[in-house]
């Protein structure tokens, strides 16, 4: 069974819920706040605890009273000026001291909490201070207590860290990095070095102006000539008093881009740079002072997954960094829309747009989305702590090697499906605000420019998904040997009935019965069983006409493995989503609406499959695609007078939010 994040009771009494949670400022959404079928502060309370609202609050209310916070409207900074304050920003973030290292030990959540409020107000600044001590940091504290004392600069920004793995020539493709770190027993140093320009270190975040120290990623050779394959090494680049170029290093600035532009990326070659031998990050592997490499993972491919263990980090937050844009335009969208009268029933009377069908369907399955997705991030983000943990105590045992894969097929699926649900979503979100939404006060297209790089960095969507393609592919033995197989999470447990479920077919009479989250998680689970089959059919065809493995995989991603990716991720954030609203000990005042959240999400992401629900026999006539598709019409209406306070419960203050049209009080137009 997925598990399950640790159900919140909502402590206290009511009182106290007022105390954590004022009232909003009387206007226009009033209306729809009191037609509400749930208190908003209940639910808030419900999903993240007391503890984290008072987190919440005073991070909020510190940038809010904060000059060096405060917004510039009408001013357009030039891209040094902004980088010059983002810096200072992410400087002051460090003097807050928002949670102590013991906080951070005890809950985790907290610091995941943190980073999304900052960026709530700002990504440039939220970036910039996790790639220094949450990416750069957080791989070194990976590494070796060693670098103890390394760290603790870290933390104090005596030095100021990026993380340097993708090359001009090379991002999404690890294997191909070409930077390299030649060992010279004779000094006990490694020489890095950049061998053309097209192995420059590009796309680098906190690079362009600030960083003064890089883990650079680079092939490890050892004085035999053998190369031992990519292994990570800090290195200075820059002089921590003048910020000036060290010998050997040429370091610049990118330029500009789409969005996201306080944020320095940044470029860095390499002219025989030498490093102390202990420079080395030894995650995957090590050298002796005579030359010789040892490591204490045998397997080549899983000393590589090793070496860049960190980038689950990356995309697990990317996968809440996405929710988190979801949650922003859908609050400024949805409060606009409520707010927003045109036309009527007669013309002597306009009624909100959000009354209307057409953006009820627009708006409303991502209002769904956000909390499934919310609350999948945060459970795949206590998974990652549970690895990680395995990772400082450096355990080798099976389970922890099932536990990386597993996180790393999630990962690299959950990315791609949040960040594709933001961009799409902010997108409708700015149409359906029409002109007010075009303006770049009311922020939607900022949200949406600076979602954009979420598809690309730390591995391009389209080609993380093959990697959790090959994951469930990997299991193809295991279920036609019909031998006993579970992973630590249970994501892939739905495979342990693939021959029983491949006979399943859709059994709703009516669109009552489509009506709760069962319906479409019963789907999915044929779903992904049948476009496993596929693949696997597929990979085998292609083989089988004489075609080499590469092009034999190549050929079987468009509707196949594709596809199979995207319906496992979507099947496990409604599986577990799915199990969290159908929890008995939901408090009754909330349920109802959680569960038509879940349904919601699940029958609106089915419905994108229709086709293939079709083609593989499981649905059959014209009751199953019609049911499905007038359930979701009938679960926006539901929700259509719950959404005010929907996003009530995760929108930030009207200071933090930025938007005019997307003000508490609905006065913004």
């Amino acid at each position: 069974m997925a598990p399950t994040l640790n159900l919140k009771e909502p402590a206290g009494n009511q009182s106290s819920w007022e105390t954590l949670l004022p009232d909003f400022p009387k206007g226009p959404l009033c209306k729809y706040r009191k037609k509400a079928s749930f208190n908003w502060k209940e639910m808030a309370v419900l999903l993240d605890g007391e503890d984290i609202i008072q987190l919440k609050n005073r991070i909020f209310s510190a940038l809010e009273s904060d000059p060096l916070f405060a917004h510039r409207p009408g001013e357009d900074l030039c891209r040094e000026k902004y980088q010059e304050l983002t810096f200072l920003r992410c400087k002051r973030l460090f003097e807050y001291d928002f949670l102590t290292p013991q906080e951070i030990v005890e809950n985790p959540l907290k610091m995941f909490n943190m980073v999304i409020c900052i960026g709530m107000y700002d990504w440039s600044p939220c970036l910039q201070y996790f790639l220094h001590c949450g990416v750069f940091a957080g791989t070194i504290l990976s590494a070796s207590k060693r670098f103890a004392d390394f760290v603790k600069q870290v933390y104090s920004m005596e030095i100021f860290g990026c993380f340097a793995l993708t090359e001009l020539s090379h991002g999404t493709n690890t294997k191909g990095i070409r930077t390299t770190a030649t060992f010279d027993r004779n000094t006990q140093e490694f020489i890095i070095n950049t061998p053309d320009f097209e192995a420059a270190k590009f796309w680098v975040g906190n690079m362009g102006k600030h960083a003064t120290h890089a883990v650079v990623y680079a092939q490890l050779y050892t004085p035999d000539g053998q190369c031992q394959g990519l292994h990570s090494f800090i290195v200075q680049i820059r002089d921590t008093k003048t910020l000036l170029p060290v010998p050997g290093v040429m370091v610049g600035d990118i330029g500009k881009k789409l969005g996201q532009n306080g944020l320095d990326n940044g470029f860095a070659t390499f002219h025989n740079v030498r490093i102390p031998k202990e420079n080395i990050l030894n995650i995957a592997g090590d050298v002796t002072a005579e030359g010789k490499y040892s490591s204490s993972i045998k397997d080549v491919k899983e000393r590589f997954s090793a070496a860049l263990g960190s980038l689950s980090t990356g995309r697990i937050l990317i996968t809440a960094l996405s929710t988190t844009n979801l949650k922003l335009a859908l609050s400024i969208a949805i409060r606009f829309s409520a707010a927003r009268r045109q036309f009527g029933p007669t013309d002597d009377e306009e009624i909100p747009v959000l009354e209307y069908q057409t953006q009820q369907w627009r708006l409303l399955p991502y209002l769904a989305a956000a909390y499934a997705l919310d609350y999948f991030s945060k459970s795949l983000f206590e998974n990652f702590v549970e690895f990680y943990a395995g990772l400082l105590t450096k355990q080798r045992s099976q389970r922890q090697a099932d536990l990386g894969r597993e996180i790393h097929a999630l990962s690299a699926a959950s990315k791609p499906l949040s960040s594709w649900t933001a961009q799409q979503a902010a997108q409708e979100c700015r149409e359906a605000c029409g002109g007010h939404g075009y303006l770049a006060m009311n922020r939607l297209g900022e949200i949406r420019n600076d979602n954009d790089p979420n598809c690309t960095y730390e591995g391009d969507n389209n080609v993380l998904l093959q990697q959790t393609s090959s994951y469930l592919m990997s299991w193809m033995n295991c279920i036609k040997d019909k031998a006993p197989f579970e992973s630590p999470f249970g994501t892939i447990n739905v495979l342990q009935d693939y021959h029983h479920i491949l006979g399943w077919k859709f059994t709703a009479i009516s669109v009552e019965d489509c009506m709760d989250s069962s319906v479409p998680l019963a789907a999915y689970k044929w779903l992904v069983c049948y476009l496993l089959r596929e693949s696997d059919l597929k990979l085998s065809k292609e083989k089988q006409s004489g075609r080499s493995d590469f092009e034999a995989k190549n050929n079987c991603q468009v509707y196949y493995c594709r596809s199979l990716a995207i319906a496992f991720i979507e099947q496990t954030v409604l599986q577990r989503y799915h199990a969290y609203t159908h929890d008995p000990n939901i408090p009754s005042t909330l349920q109802p609406v959680l569960k038509n959240l879940s349904a919601l999400y699940g029958l609106w992401s089915l419905s994108k499959h229709l086709a293939v629900l079709y083609q593989g026999g499981y649905a059959s006539g014209e009751q199953a695609g019609r049911f499905i598709q007038d359930a979701i019409l009938e679960l926006c209406y539901r929700l259509k007078d719950d959404a005010v306070a929907l996003v009530d419960v995760f929108a930030p203050p009207d200071f933090i939010l930025n938007s005019p049209i997307g003000k508490a009080s609905g006065e913004g137009l």
